[in-house]
């Protein structure tokens, strides 16, 4: 049975960038599967936009020349602010051609221990061992659907994460439920592509990012007080921005603190180019869906202001609920021998599990190193800390490791 040094399971943002960076340790052999910005393709609609800034769109890379710059350059493209969905998986799949050529893009199976760390089983039967396995899934398998939705069938309630595009929408009445960016922009979609639309969200009031006051501010401020209280990667407000890019600070903080910091920094939210586009869209807040029932292929709702109304479909815009025992791929042994928190792994230097040479990207790790880890921008810290961790270990390739 074949035996390599690091295993990463994954192709989006988090694992090309962590690819990128363990390849500059010479002598480490290090596999890639996944198919490229599966996320990103598959489960966000055409039309949408990124939020972030243009910093924080970037995906890191060692020798910052897979920036998207280069990538406009090389393929004779311009686009600006904010970033098309289409462009930053272009992007994506470019960063992946240069970073990672030799991506398999075959899905992992099962992961489970072996003798030499783990043994890793590929979807067509393939069995191979690996010293490492870094774990870069996403955030497909977190989509939260609250208990009133679970029963409905699929025609008639999906996340917003499950649609590619909103074709076949025209003159349909959907209701979307949350008030963050996947919510409104996807009642701006679906109003653009001649749907009925009513937004209705628990929230009191929208809170709009870059806004008036903001911009506002962010002109008579000027660029280096705008450097002192906005970090570049585009996470939390002035002052908190700077914090919440350096996670490994924020692992420091009282576990109360930590918690406060990451609900202000991801409290749903909508980015301020949305206004215009909602202006047509009736938008109810401060309202709770009490009950969905089926009714003759349809959807009757009751809302918590008392009215009930009928709907062709719901669509749900409410976030996602990290519970890494829903990557079905990791063996239960491995999850029984994982320390977790409400769902969330706990993490030593490196991204590392409590399981040793299990390290875990992205969104999950969140509970100890802050909210960055859920956004593009957070691909810095967590390939510079990976990397960093491999080498402090002595893991050098070739089976040479520190134990």
């Amino acid at each position: 049975m074949s035996v390599c040094d690091v295993t990463i399971v994954g192709a989006g943002p988090y694992g090309l960038s962590a690819a990128a960076h363990l390849r500059t340790i010479k002598g480490l052999e290090v596999r890639v599967f996944g198919e490229p910005m599966s996320f990103w393709s598959g489960n966000m609609p055409k039309g949408m936009f990124l939020r972030s800034n243009w910093s924080a769109t970037q995906i890191a890379c060692p020798n910052g020349d897979l920036t998207l710059e280069a990538f406009q350059a090389d393929r004779h493209t311009s686009f600006g602010l904010p970033v098309p969905i289409e462009q930053f998986i272009q992007y994506g799949l470019w960063y992946q051609c240069r970073a990672v050529p030799d991506l398999d893009q075959r899905r992992i199976s099962r992961v489970e221990r072996g003798a030499n760390g783990f043994r890793l089983s590929t979807q067509d039967g393939e069995v191979f061992e690996s010293r490492r396995v870094i774990v870069a899934g996403g955030i497909g398998s977190f989509a939260r659907k609250p208990q009133q939705f679970q029963a409905l069938p699929p025609e008639l309630v999906s996340h917003t994460n499950e649609h590619r595009c909103f074709a076949g929408s025209s003159g349909k009445k959907f209701l979307v439920v949350g008030s963050g960016q996947s919510a409104l922009e996807s009642a701006a979609l679906l109003h653009e592509a001649g749907a009925d639309v009513e937004v209705v969200a628990r929230a009191r009031h929208i809170h709009w990012l870059q806004g008036w006051a903001s911009t506002t501010l962010h002109h008579r401020m000027g660029r280096l007080t705008r450097r002192i209280l906005y970090a570049p990667t585009d996470v939390g407000p002035a002052g908190l921005s700077q914090l919440l890019a350096r996670p490994h600070l924020v692992r420091l903080l009282p576990r109360t603190v930590q918690d406060t910091l990451r609900r202000r920094a991801t409290r749903p939210a909508g980015a301020r180019w949305l206004v215009d586009r909602l202006q047509d869209v009736p938008v109810k807040l401060g309202r709770k869906v009490l009950s969905a029932t089926p009714s003759g292929g349809r959807v009757r709702v009751r809302l918590s202001d008392g009215r009930e109304i009928t709907v062709d479909h719901i669509l749900l815009g409410t976030g996602f609920a990290i519970d890494i025992s829903k990557y079905e791929f990791l063996a239960p042994e491995l999850m029984e021998r994982m320390a977790r928190v409400n769902g969330f792994p706990i993490l030593k230097d490196g991204l590392e599990t409590t399981v040793p040479g299990l390290h875990i990207l992205g969104a999950p790790a969140v509970y100890c190193y802050g909210p960055l880890l859920q956004f593009v921008s957070g691909t810095h810290f967590a390939s510079q800390s990976l990397m960093h961790s491999l080498l402090g270990a002595g893991f050098s390739g070739n089976g040479n490791e520190r134990h």
